[in-house]
């Protein structure tokens, strides 16, 4: 058990809200078009960039192809319909954490252009969290020490304090690396399952 843990900090993406990237293309592409398009423009690690702080317009200007690049220039003005569904699931699991008085936080690679629009659509999101780290606002990304620490920071809470709760491997890595317990999220079933072997729940 782990019931020294004071706080638990979650990812949004994945964990909190689906996000499927494709949405955003779909129409005018098939899906199956969306994700050649995704695959042929990189735009996992371009938006992996705008998460980092880099706009989008000037991402736009590093694909070659007009047609592609046209696309592209489109995904923030319809960011919204690649994160319409919410995860209520682990909403519910929050609610129950949050019942049993552990701080709740979040950490998210998240660009600072589409948060907004995030919020508009989403607006549990803006009071869901004592402390909300977005990578966007803050030049780091996830797994980067840097971006653990400035919730450690304005949380007030050592690293041994929080249990970190994302959907990227790599991610829980970086946390665990950085002193953090960690959860893999795969489903909200799963998560309840971990959760209450901690002796959280």
């Amino acid at each position: 058990m782990s019931t020294a843990l004071k706080a638990i900090v979650f990812d949004i993406g994945n964990v909190l809200i689906h996000w499927d990237p494709r949405l955003a293309f779909s129409p005018p592409l098939t899906l199956a078009e969306a994700d050649a398009f995704l695959s042929r423009t990189g735009f996992m690690a371009l938006n992996l960039r705008s998460d980092a702080g880099a706009g989008f317009a000037a991402l736009a200007t590093e694909i070659a192809d007009p047609a592609d690049r046209a696309l592209f220039e489109r995904y923030a003005e319809r960011y919204v319909d690649t994160i319409r569904a919410p995860i209520e699931g682990t909403w519910a699991l929050m609610d129950r954490l949050r019942r049993r008085g552990h701080q709740i936080h979040a950490i998210t690679n998240w660009s600072a252009e589409t948060w907004p629009a995030s919020i508009a659509i989403h607006p549990r999101l803006e009071t869901a969290f004592g402390v909300t780290v977005i990578s966007g606002h803050e030049g780091v990304i996830k797994p980067d020490p840097r971006i653990f620490a400035l919730l450690c920071e304005r949380a007030g809470l050592a690293p041994a304090d929080c249990l970190f709760i994302d959907d990227s491997p790599k991610n829980v890595a970086g946390a665990q690396a950085f002193g953090m317990a960690a959860e893999l999220f795969t489903t909200p079933p799963a998560l309840e399952t971990a959760l209450a072997a901690r002796g959280l729940l």
